[in-house]
């Protein structure tokens, strides 16, 4: 990763110096003629996404290696990068049911109707349930993580292209469910849910399920969930 400093500037001549950045050494040297070309490095956190960064026409792309040393010159408000929105909150209401205080999906950032999704549920301590769960230590009930975790199958399953229904969808059994860690105010919950297998004739979805805070599970299990209308 380099950058480049134009240190001054007169009518005859334009000086640059180039900073090349390699684990935590920095090397200067001069490059006055190579532009910048867009590149991308990699962090070892589960968040991580391509971010532009500069190198010269002539050098490879600068990969950052997993130690978190290596980067920690940067701004710390540049180390981490937005998750994707593949489905915001607006197309999440149109296919999903629920509405305030009860929709646990803030968004999609990975999506194969009828097969999987990942999304994201930013837990705040502005979320209803934390005065009642609990008052001096705010924990996210594993019950509600279990809901937002439906929640995202529904997304997967709730398409009429693959055997789904956009009406509703409902709980017909979890299993092997299990809360690894609690999940607090300021905690980003990254939910996976896979669909293993699926019975189109009685409209019955048997899903993995699996939630992560930074990387680590926080809650995992099995979901059987039924599609259709209400009144079927």
């Amino acid at each position: 990763m380099h950058f480049i400093c134009t240190l001054f500037q007169c009518p005859s001549m334009a000086m640059a110096s180039t900073f090349s950045l390699t684990n935590t050494t920095i090397t200067p040297f001069l490059s006055p003629t190579s532009p910048p070309k867009i590149s991308s490095f990699r962090f070892s956190n589960s968040r991580s996404l391509p971010l532009p960064t500069l190198s010269t026409a002539s050098s490879s792309p600068t990969t950052i290696s997993h130690a978190p040393n290596d980067y920690k010159d940067a701004p710390i408000e540049l180390r981490y990068p937005a998750f994707p929105s593949v489905l915001d909150i607006n197309q999440i209401r149109n296919i999903l049911p629920h509405r305030f205080p009860f929709l646990l999906v803030d968004r999609v950032i990975e999506y194969n109707p009828g097969v999987s999704a990942v999304a994201i549920k930013n837990v705040t301590i502005n979320d209803n349930f934390f005065p009642g769960h609990f008052p001096e230590r705010p924990i996210m009930p594993g019950v509600l993580m279990v809901e937002a975790m439906a929640q995202v199958g529904g997304l997967v399953m709730l398409q009429p292209e693959v055997g789904g229904s956009r009406e509703n969808f409902f709980f017909a059994g979890i299993d092997k469910v299990r809360f690894r860690k609690p999940v607090i105010a300021g905690d980003t919950l990254v939910m996976r849910m896979t669909l293993i297998k699926l019975q189109k004739r009685f409209g019955i979805a048997k899903m993995e399920g699996k939630a992560y805070v930074g990387g680590e599970v926080v809650c995992e299990g099995e979901f059987l969930m039924a599609t259709g209308s209400g009144g079927e």
